[in-house]
């Protein structure tokens, strides 16, 4: 096993004992290893000064043994930390009793000329592991080694200890042994700290990294916002320029056609339908394309007004007439009668139910339309919900997860067929989003489709409650339409 795996097995059995407060934290992170490292494994080196006192002493007293509980004493306070959370006390506490270890040992056996003074090395190299910046646990580091110190000076001028029976040749052996084990500390908490320190470099070059990648980011924004901005003023000021001739393209059209129905002229009349028709679509294209760029810009605003959803209804089915009747569809429309008068941008409301009512008619041959209005409770808020169903062609399931993106045409035969550009569904969605709301579409091959447009119910005024009823539009003249019926 190399260092840098041992390191990491060290680490984590380490980590066992870290409470979840000093996680958050990598600074504290970092010390509270070095603290538990350093109490896991540092009484092993630490045994071995007690162990060479009863094998030197031919008569070992109570000294050693207090010596040894001592050191024993580090193995408590790793279960500590846990139990507790209380690292700085837990800190104090712990360079406090190898404090008393040190002084105990010198006092015993040579006082300042000890062979285990060289532990006393230890205290400043704990303290700058454990207590890192802090100039007050620095402060209380100082203070309680001063005042051991002090209290040892004391007790060693005025109650000398008892003499102890080493052999002068053998306090040279206690003196290497303690020298060997103060080097094997030093050793193992600077490695560990030189691993720390190198991990922690790496994350700062780690987070280098990630800063200038987030200027890149930030530069990148600011240019795609200055694309986007030019986007939205090249599309305004082009949707100008084109809708413009379009009018005139349009106008001209109905005029021409006007003149060609006095004459009799029915082949021009066809010409001039088609010119008009492709006018007409252009127009509506460009319209939608301004509208996209509008919500993705963030300046599309919302006019609400009192609005009866009947009537927008009623107004829907009339511009898409032309298409039903050219389909041969048969119209069904309910409108519950306690929705009452709304609170709704109507241009909005009426652009949505006007696609979603055109999609129905233009992939229905020979089938039926059903537009549904009612009322709906959505936990503790009420909805507006417009459902529109057909029994045209529908959609295939892996299909119904991209039907809403922009210039998204499902199928080349229906694309062919019908028409489409793959923008009317992607701003019917983004339109209804944007009052609170939303799309949703239900379609199974073969059998038909049903886009549901939801909307958070708001009222002008006090709500009234009434009776449910359908709605009262006039039935529709024209081939294969009816009007509503009771659903």
């Amino acid at each position: 096993m190399n260092f840098a795996r041992l390191t990491t097995v060290i680490t984590d059995f380490a980590d066992r004992f870290i409470p979840v407060e000093l996680k958050q934290d990598r600074d504290r992170l970092n010390q509270a290893r070095v603290f538990l490292i350093s109490h896991l494994f540092g009484p092993f080196m630490g045994l071995t000064v007690p162990a060479a006192l009863f094998l030197l002493d031919p008569t070992p007293d109570y000294d050693v043994a207090v010596l040894a509980l001592s050191i024993l004493g580090f193995w408590a306070f790793p279960p500590l930390l846990k139990a507790t959370g209380q690292y700085r006390t837990l800190a104090l506490i712990s360079v406090q009793n190898l404090i008393f270890c040190i002084l105990w040992s010198c006092y015993f056996y040579g006082g300042i000329t000890s062979p285990t003074l060289s532990w006393v090395l230890i205290i400043p190299l704990l303290a700058f592991f454990y207590i890192g910046h802090s100039a007050f646990m620095r402060g209380m580091v100082v203070g309680l080694f001063c005042l051991n110190v002090a209290g040892f000076l004391y007790l060693y001028r005025f109650f000398p200890p008892p003499p102890h029976g080493i052999a002068i040749k053998h306090i040279e052996n206690l003196g290497i042994v303690s020298m060997v084990a103060t080097s094997l500390y030093i050793a193992m908490m600077a490695l560990y700290f030189a691993k720390v320190y190198e991990s922690q470099s790496e994350l700062e070059a780690l987070a280098r990294q990630h800063l200038a990648m987030a200027a890149e980011l930030r530069k990148a924004t600011a240019q795609a916002e200055r694309a986007g901005a030019a986007k939205a003023e090249f599309l305004a000021k082009m949707s100008h320029e084109l809708r413009t001739p379009l009018n005139a393209i349009i106008g001209y059209s109905q005029m021409l056609r006007e003149d060609a129905m006095d004459e009799g002229d029915t082949l021009t009349i066809k010409d001039l339908d088609r010119i008009h028709e492709a006018g007409v679509h252009l127009l509506k294209l460009i319209n939608e394309i301004l509208d996209l760029a509008k919500i993705d810009a963030g300046k599309m605003e919302i006019y609400e007004e009192k609005v009866a959803i009947a009537e927008v209804i009623r107004s829907v089915v009339d511009s898409c007439r032309a298409l039903l009747e050219e389909n041969q569809n048969r119209l069904t429309v309910a409108v519950s009668g306690d929705i009452g008068p709304l609170l709704l941008d109507e241009r909005k409301v009426s652009q949505i139910l006007h696609q979603l009512v055109d999609n129905a008619a233009k992939f229905t041959q020979k089938g039926f339309v059903v537009i549904e209005a009612n009322l709906f409770r959505n936990g503790p808020s009420e909805q507006v919900r417009v459902r529109v169903t057909d029994t045209g062609c529908g959609i295939e399931k892996q299909d119904l997860s991209r039907l809403f993106e922009q210039f998204t045409v499902l199928g080349d035969t229906s694309s062919s067929k019908y028409g489409g550009t793959g923008l009317g569904l992607a701003l019917s969605r983004k339109l209804a989003r944007l009052m609170s709301g939303d799309i949703v579409a239900v379609s199974e091959p073969g059998k038909g489709s049903s886009f549901t447009l939801k909307l958070p119910l708001k009222r002008p005024g006090a709500r009234r409650a009434a009776e449910p009823q359908r709605g009262s539009l006039p039935a529709m003249a024209g081939t294969g339409i009816a009007g509503p019926a009771a659903a």
